[in-house]
Parts: C-alpha cells; structure tokens; sequence
C-alpha cells in the first residue's frame, strides 16, 4: 500500500464507540476500528492514537449536574483510559501491536508517557494509545490529540468522527448545511465553526499541523485517507 503520510495521530470520539449503545462500548464498532488501524499499521504507517471518553463519562456534563469541575474532569480522563485500554485489547486480539501510554502515572495499566518512549514504540511497529488526554482539568481531548501530535512530530492529525467532513453547521440538525473539501484555520475561527474547541484549533495553526476531518465510522475509510484520496474535509495552517 502506498501511503500518504509517515506518522499520523489519529483522534476518536468516545461516543462513536457507543455504536448504537446508549453508552459504553459496542464491541463490533471497536473491532471494526481495530480492523482499519491494524490495516494501515501493517502498511508502515506509525500511528498515535487519542481516544475520548465521552461514551462514559464528560467532565464538563458532570460538572453541569453538581460535580466539582476538576473532579469531573479528572474522571473523564480516567475514562478516556478505559477507553484506550479497550481498543489495545481489540487491536492485540486482531494480531496488531499496541501500548497505551498514560500522561497520568498508573502503572501496570500502562506506562507514563514520554515523548522519546512514545516515539521508540512507534518506530517499532506499536499503535501507541496516548490515554489520560493532557493530565490536567480543563482541557478537552481534542487538545491533547492536537499536543501529542505536535510532540510526536506527526504528519498529519486525522479527526475520526460520525460525519464525513466539516459543515457550515451540523449536518444531523441542518439538512441545508454545506460540506467543506477543503477549509482554513482562520476560516473556522471567523465562521465560528465546531470542529476542535479554540485551544486545540490554536495548536495546530500556530504549529503548521495539518488536520483531516473524516468519517471512521465507514470501513475502510482510514486507509483512503492515509492514501492520499480526497474524502472529508482537510484544514490547512
């Protein structure tokens, strides 16, 4: 397979593996994303992945229902762990090597996070899970795809979501919204559009990060965009 890209962070939502569960994990979802990673994996592609936790628990929701904000946040971050340890296993089941890294000492759930280990075990042919998001409160998931990408010196970040690209509004709630090929980061700023929230949306322009909004949740679509194929919507510094 020719590829596109050397190394890439790849960023999950939590709710896309709920499947069609109103929470959790649904366990064919995650197989079927083990099944695209392994595949590109196998290709030569070092990949990093961040994974939310939103299918199990948002610090921000919580704190909206009484639970103190760093509280909340600290839970959704040991979500976020679940999470990633769910998808090492699939991956490990499926013949496909994986660590998770925790920015948040935990051992033997996985080891602490560092930049050069993180970097060793991509050049070794590992998936590595980045788990945990930043270590701190009040900073979203996104932000800690968009900073591990940075640190590992990544390609490209790739923003795996339910939709097959950026709209001028959300497609599930406004049939005449209108689908972005290709789109600025000061475009999003002007046009105030959803797509990372406002610091992991700095990172990457401030860093020259390249971002790719796709669809994960059709199969095979992992692979077109490691290929260089035109889906989803790509955001430029």
């Amino acid at each position: 397979m020719k590829t596109e890209f050397n190394r890439i962070l790849l960023k999950l939502s939590g709710e896309s593996l709920m499947g069609d569960k109103p929470c959790g994990i649904d366990e064919l979802r995650l197989e079927t994303y083990a099944a695209q990673i392994g595949e590109v994996a196998a290709a030569g592609v070092q990949l990093g992945i961040v994974i939310g936790g939103g299918n199990i628990f948002r610090g921000l929701s919580g704190a909206s229902r009484g639970f103190d904000r760093v509280k909340g946040d600290q839970m959704g971050m040991l979500a976020t762990v679940i999470n990633s340890l769910a998808l090492q296993s699939a991956l490990q089941a499926a013949g496909t090597k994986a660590a998770v890294l925790t920015s948040i000492r935990m051992e033997p759930v996985g080891e602490y996070y560092a930049k050069s280990r993180a970097i060793d075990l991509l050049q070794q042919g590992s998936v590595v899970i980045l788990a945990g998001g930043t270590g701190n409160p009040f900073f979203t998931t996104d932000t800690a795809a968009s900073l591990r990408a940075i640190e590992l010196e990544a390609d490209v970040m790739l923003k795996g979501t339910r939709v097959d690209g950026i709209y001028t509004a959300d497609p599930e709630k406004d049939p005449a919204a209108e689908k972005f090929d290709e789109i600025t980061f000061d475009e999003i700023y002007r046009r105030n559009l959803k797509v990372m929230d406002l610091t992991a949306t700095t990172l990457c322009r401030e860093n020259n990060l390249p971002l790719i909004v796709f669809d994960m949740d059709t199969a095979g679509n992992l692979k077109k965009v490691v290929q260089g194929e035109k889906i989803g919507t790509a955001v430029h510094p």
